[in-house]
């Protein structure tokens, strides 16, 4: 069997490559061969949210998987036939169900399939997006592009017990490609969620931040909920929507400084179509459209960048990135694979 080999140690060299290349991989039905994996991690290989993503998608697509375990720095994957499932899946830690839905809602939508699955795991937790920022960022932009799903957020999980808990319910869907220009809107909507930390602190927080972004000559509407959790936590979710542009900047409470550890400046300072981290979300399923996905963003990433180069090997599309004089664009041609229609 031949198979399509991915070196796991190109360019940002983390997690990001498994996980587009193993939603690639059964997208299309190609055998892949992913090497040094997370190589040049602290801990290097495959942690607890990889391999549950792994699992899923090998029950999903019927395939065979070779090296799947934790610590594991290559894996062979062999899709088979996607199919419908409902499935029940715990990631055991406080590992990031926001990652793993990632790999999970394109496969099942691009493969005209369904799935219903309860996943416990972390649902805020670091280096990941929120799970607001999932249900309201992530759903908005993927619908637009022809993506159906749906979250039910049943528990909170924050760092180190996790034990949250989210239903997903994903669609069979058609792609289209669509275009993210310039953000025309100042009209913000901040939304905040916590457990165990005192609400005077948060709200405290939460003031302290809507000043700023009126200073900014953004109206913010706010919204706060005590959500309980097995641990203490607190995340926060500024965004805004508009016929052009989805933007949203995600944050968890720092305990030590206590504080939102906000990188404010990503937010108000970007007036083009996607933010950072949803550019790198749209990579995937742009690349499997008909016609070009067009989106402008402020900064190119060493993610972005990655992504790109894994999806093109994977799927043959082409993609181009323009600088503007206050950002870049970013044109992703799709394949439209006949074997996704």
């Amino acid at each position: 069997m031949e198979f399509l080999k991915i070196n796991g140690a190109h360019g940002e060299g983390g997690g990001q490559i498994i996980r587009s290349a193993i939603t690639l991989a059964c997208v299309t039905k190609k055998p892949i061969h992913l090497e040094n994996i997370r190589n040049n991690r602290k801990v290097p290989g495959l942690r607890p949210q990889h391999l549950t993503a792994i699992t899923i998608l090998k029950k999903i697509s019927n395939a065979k998987v070779i090296g799947a375990e934790i610590g594991s720095t290559e894996i062979k994957f062999i899709p088979g036939d996607i199919e419908s499932l409902e499935l029940d899946e715990d990631v055991g830690t406080a590992g990031s169900i926001s990652l793993i839905l990632q790999v999970l809602i394109p496969v099942i939508a691009i493969s005209q399939k369904k799935l219903n699955l309860t996943i416990k795991g972390g649902t805020d937790v670091l280096w990941s997006p929120c799970m607001d920022y999932t249900q309201r960022v992530l759903k908005e932009a993927y619908s637009r592009m022809g993506i159906e799903f749906s979250l039910e957020l049943i528990k909170r999980g924050y760092y180190p017990k996790g034990n949250g808990e989210v239903k997903l319910h994903v669609s069979p869907s058609r792609l289209k490609s669509i275009s993210f220009l310039k953000r025309k809107t100042n009209d913000v909507k901040l939304t905040c969620t916590f457990s165990k930390i005192p609400i005077e602190k948060i709200k405290s927080e939460i003031e302290r931040i809507k000043k700023k972004l009126i200073n900014e000559n953004f109206n913010a509407e706010i919204e706060i909920k005590n959500q309980e959790a097995a641990d203490s936590g607190a995340s926060l979710l500024i965004y805004s929507i508009d016929e052009n542009s989805i933007i949203g900047v995600d944050s968890l409470f720092d305990k030590k400084t206590q504080s939102f550890e906000l990188d404010f400046d990503k937010f108000v300072n970007n007036s083009q179509g996607v933010d950072e981290n949803l550019a790198d979300m749209l990579v995937v399923p742009a690349s499997l459209c008909h016609g070009k996905t067009t989106f402008l963003v402020k900064d190119i990433t060493k993610h972005l960048e990655t992504n790109l180069f894994v999806t093109s090997k994977i799927t043959g599309c082409k993609y181009g990135i323009g600088k503007l004089s206050d950002g870049f664009e970013v044109i992703i041609e799709g394949i439209s694979n006949s074997r996704i229609k």
